[in-house]
């Protein structure tokens, strides 16, 4: 099923996109071409009261490897000096002591948040793979300790075993090792194979690009330097509609909000990554059917100056969209988009008016800021003490829930492979392995943060996820308190997602939502004030 069509703004939004049936496959999306005056299909949730059916593999979901991962940052200093002696520290200095201070409140632990632990530093040394080859025996990360025996038992190794292999080789720098490695998985995994081998061909790349200290120019092919197409931004729209963490995700926020806003008469909402504008598109359409005196909303959209512009998926096209919509269903709306990157914004630009109840939206855009690791300028948290400046009524805040930010290549690795083989499992679930739609999918949205989270280090990576707690430390030391939901809004989480495949599991913890499959979670919605 194609999704796109020509745009008429008289149009509803409420045709469910998929009813994720295991018919033949009809998709003729790879093959349409689109001219500039189509406009996209809505992929987000349906209205609160609507559900859906979904068939579910019950195939076992292979765990992932065991991996014996240890480190040792085992550096002692020992300065003795006079009592006597004045200790004066320049301004430099006082900055590094803080943001060292930060960043061990901030390590990698999930729910010990404030535990100090020396963490090991990002690698940014792969830039030049040649460099690093001449010392093949001095690991630079001392985690990459993964049991190797395998490789001496003369058993045959299957791919997930020689993908760990081979990324243990790349942590200690065994070069041909890897290379060989790779050139035997090439001939095992497939992209129209079954989850475990779609996943496989991606790592795979992922660490050939790690090899050549490619990633980077292999992530913005993947991504294209030129504005998206229309095949992309359906790409985007259907992994949201097929996959239910990612929708209830959305619906959570949007819950969140409403809760929030009740009794309120204007209502203004700022969205830092408003992507197509799916989560808005419920939000209106349960506006128009609930007895709310809500008596106009306002969207604020910030993207940066070229992604507004564009004709196809811009931000001010996007507006437009909605508004259709929302005169459609009789709501009084208005957008307006702010082209300005994220650490340029200031209060000045979102236009914050007395009267209106201000509510702030973080859906999978604050991961992609660099924080206290990658930049003393720290654009994550700046930025989130910014919107605290803003007295926002709420914020919402919804990421995927893994840890590719600081941690050191081999565990990197591991949370990956993890992460991903839950979610290309989870897709045998809506959607025929040989579907268009779906290998689209995995191309598109997937296989390019594979390879930007393995292969890139520095600035250049830009797919750095943290864990629910990580975030939790984060909005605490921005100023926000959690807003935990209510139970009616997790009473309607659960009532919707019995609709799915039982494999797709939810539940509360810490004031968050959580949403995974099988037993490993895989986005969090939050909100804050």
């Amino acid at each position: 099923m194609s999704f796109v069509r020509r745009a008429d703004p008289s149009t509803t939004y409420t045709d469910n996109l998929y009813i994720h049936k295991f018919a033949a496959p009809s998709s003729n999306f790879a093959a349409r071409r689109f001219s500039s005056d189509t406009q996209l299909f809505r992929y987000g949730p349906e209205p609160y009261n609507d559900t859906q059916s979904n068939s579910c593999s019950d195939a076992a979901k292979e765990s992932p490897v065991a991996s014996n991962v240890s480190q040792e940052n085992s550096q002692s200093v020992s300065d003795t000096q006079s009592f006597e002696i004045e200790v004066d520290f320049d301004e430099d200095e006082i900055r590094l002591k803080l943001q060292e201070l930060e960043h061990a409140l901030l390590d990698d632990g999930d729910d010990i948040l404030f535990e100090i632990s020396q963490a090991g530093s990002i690698n940014d040394e792969w830039a030049d793979p040649m460099k690093n080859a001449l010392l093949p025996n001095s690991p630079k990360e001392s985690e990459s300790s993964i049991s190797c025996a395998v490789i001496n038992s003369g058993a045959p190794r299957t791919p997930k075993q020689l993908l760990f292999d081979c990324a243990t080789a790349l942590s200690e720098y065994n070069i041909d090792e890897a290379q060989a490695i790779i050139s035997d998985l090439r001939q095992m995994v497939s992209i129209q194979g079954d989850p475990s081998q779609r996943i496989a061909a991606y790592l795979v790349e992922g660490l050939a690009a790690r090899i050549v200290a490619s990633g980077n120019g292999i992530y913005k092919a993947l991504t294209c330097k030129d504005p998206p197409s229309l095949y992309q931004l359906s790409a985007m729209q259907i992994l949201f509609e097929i996959c239910p963490c990612f929708r209830l995700g959305f619906m959570a926020a949007n819950y969140a909000i409403l809760e929030a806003c009740k009794g309120e008469e204007r209502l203004h909402i700022i969205d830092f990554d408003i992507n197509q504008g799916s989560q808005y598109i419920t939000l209106i359409q349960f506006l128009k059917n609930n007895s709310n005196k809500l008596q106009h909303l306002r969207i604020t959209g910030v993207d940066d100056p070229e992604t507004v512009q564009r004709p196809i998926g811009g931000l001010k096209v996007i507006g437009q969209r909605l508004e259709h919509l929302a005169k459609d269903c009789g709501v009084s709306f208005g957008f307006r988009a702010v082209g300005a990157n994220l650490g340029d914004v200031t209060p000045a630009m979102l236009d914050c008016r007395p009267g209106e109840a201000l509510v702030v939206n973080f859906a999978f855009q604050l991961h992609h800021l660099p924080d206290e690791s990658v930049s003393i300028l720290n654009e994550r948290d700046q930025l989130l003490r910014m919107v605290k400046g803003l007295q926002p009524k709420l914020v919402t805040l919804v990421e995927q829930d893994a840890n590719t930010n600081t941690a050191p290549f081999l565990t990197r690795f591991r949370e990956v492979y993890d992460y991903y083989s839950a979610l290309f499992d989870s897709l045998d679930a809506t959607l025929p392995r040989e579907s268009p739609d779906r290998m689209n999918v995995e191309r598109q949205c997937l296989a390019r943060e594979i390879v930007n989270i393995l292969a890139c280090e520095g600035p250049d990576r830009v797919e750095r996820y943290e864990v629910a707690g990580k975030w939790r430390a984060r909005m605490a030391m921005a100023g926000f308190t959690p807003c935990p939901f209510n139970n009616n809004v997790i009473s309607g989480i659960k009532s919707i997602l019995k609709s799915y495949c039982n494999r797709y599991k939810f539940e509360e913890d810490h004031g968050g939502l959580h949403f995974g499959w099988g037993e490993k979670t895989l986005i969090v919605s939050s909100a804050w004030q």
